[in-house]
């Protein structure tokens, strides 16, 4: 039997745990891509600490954090909650129009949104600008360049929120529906009370897997904006990015990559913890 698991563990430890391993030694040099190593010990993450696009980068994940647990998690509960009132036909119709967005290519969502929305010159933005309203690209403006960027990853991730949470609130018992509505509970009654306590445990893997993946984003931020202008988009992975590629600075992007780990690695911590409560 074990022979059958020697495959995928030797993919694992190929892809995974290798790169993992050599991408944690090279926190600890100094490298350009092309010369010898030099150990420096602490050294990048002490550069780090002293630079300015480091702490903007980090500001901004945690910015994009505090959007994506909230926003889109609020937009899938409520559009899932009122697809069980839809007639199952409608229901599955409605899936599949939520879900559409997350299964287009991201570069072509942020080029289609790019080009088609926040263009000035071919884009709805500049069409409402033609009109005479004061509306201009949110990507050139250093105060909305993330609030611009995240929008566009809000429109093709909440239906997939919205499809999980609606699989989930069809698996709460029915009787317990039932009997919410013959003692007259409201549509929010029935959502504090009901339905939210019976889908606790995909709220929370959903919330755990948002901080992760918040970490990890990088296609719109680069695609959109590279990071700019003014580093006012920069986050930790496209930082990790421009240090490695433009800086040819191997060590400091490898010590970046690490602080994305350590986030994730804390959102895991908390989930197994409070799934290990729960199954006391």
């Amino acid at each position: 039997m074990w022979l059958y698991l020697v495959p995928t563990l030797a993919i694992n430890v190929v892809i995974i745990l290798i790169p993992a391993l050599l991408t944690i030694a090279l926190a600890f040099f100094q490298w350009d891509g092309i010369s010898a190593p030099v150990f420096i010990g602490l050294g990048n993450f002490v550069a780090l600490w002293s630079d300015g696009p480091f702490w903007t980068a980090l500001e901004n994940n945690l910015i994009w954090t505090a959007i994506f647990l909230t926003v889109p998690i609020a937009m899938g509960l409520l559009a899932a909650s009122l697809l069980l009132i839809v007639p199952r036909r409608g229901s599955t119709l409605f899936q599949v129009v939520y879900f559409l967005p997350v299964i287009i290519a991201t570069a072509i969502t942020a080029r289609v949104w790019q080009g088609m929305i926040y263009s000035p010159v071919t884009g709805v933005f500049g069409y409402l600008q033609k009109l005479g309203l004061p509306i201009v690209n949110p990507l050139s403006q250093t105060s909305t360049a993330l609030f611009g960027v995240a929008t566009v990853d809000l429109w093709h991730w909440w239906g997939f929120l919205c499809v999980i949470f609606f699989a989930a609130l069809r698996q709460v018992p029915q009787e317990q529906i039932e009997a919410a509505r013959i003692e007259g509970a409201s549509f929010w009654q029935m959502m504090r009370y009901v339905l939210l306590p019976g889908i606790k445990p995909t709220i929370m893997l959903m919330m755990i897997m948002t901080v992760i993946w918040s970490f990890l984003v990088f296609d719109f931020v680069y695609i959109l904006t590279q990071g700019g202008p003014a580093f006012s988009s920069e986050v930790l992975s496209t930082l990790a990015y421009r240090k490695a590629f433009y800086d040819l600075n191997v060590g400091q992007a490898a010590a970046t990559a690490l602080v994305i780990s350590l986030f994730g690695l804390v959102a895991t911590f908390f989930y197994i913890r409070i799934q290990s409560r729960e199954s006391v």
